[in-house]
């Protein structure tokens, strides 16, 4: 009679491992929640870009619109043809050298767009007041010609953005003498930036009409 080992131990059934059929189905499980996960990862993505997008706009019309302000006021030379607004928009990176007479503007004393050094000179050290400075004393006029010997450089925007749709730092633009719906710059000046990418955003609206 063959003995009987009551030492050996019986394995248990969940012990035994997967069978053939029980793998595929958890294949197929895994492979329809990864498949449907992957839409929803692309959406996040898109609107993320998008988000960029939009961010990236606003900086670049505000800087826009803060030198516009700026020549505006008479703080920078402009030429008669672009209407106050930047020629490019590297010059915004780049920066500008404010006039004399407009850096005075800024301490308050001088009127806006009143030429370099007019109305600025200053006093004799005694205290007479200068007629040519037209404040009632020498300090007055001391101090405003000090403002006005100030040069100051003055940047707009700190780089040229890099669009998330194109990953490449070329954007449309438009000048003030263009159309508003033309996709060729005139080049004159920089009215309006926006993105060269054909897609359309997840609010059904073109990226270029952003």
């Amino acid at each position: 009679m063959p003995s009987t080992n009551h030492n050996a131990r019986r394995v248990p059934p969940f012990e035994s491992g997967l069978t053939l059929i029980e793998l595929i189905i958890v294949c197929a499980i895994m492979g329809i929640l990864a498949s449907a996960a992957m839409p929803m990862a692309r959406v996040i993505v898109k609107r993320q870009k998008e988000q960029e997008l939009r961010i990236d706009l606003r900086e670049m019309r505000n800087a826009i619109d803060a030198y516009k302000d700026a020549a505006d006021r008479g703080l920078i030379r402009t030429e008669v043809d672009t209407f106050n607004y930047p020629p490019d928009l590297q010059t915004l990176v780049d920066g500008v050298d404010l006039n004399s007479g407009g850096a005075s503007a800024i301490g308050g004393a001088a009127p806006v767009g009143s030429a370099p050094t007019a109305g600025f000179m200053s006093g004799p050290s005694t205290g007479t007041p200068n007629p040519a400075a037209g404040f009632g004393s020498s300090s007055n006029s001391n101090a405003s010609s000090a403002l006005a010997s100030v040069t100051m450089h003055v940047r707009f925007l700190r780089k040229i953005p890099i669009d998330p749709m194109t990953g490449k730092a070329d954007w449309g633009m438009r000048s003030v003498q263009d159309d508003p719906d033309s996709n060729a710059w005139g080049g004159q000046d920089v009215f309006d930036v926006y993105s060269h990418a054909d897609g359309t955003g997840l609010d059904g609206t073109k990226y270029s009409d952003w």
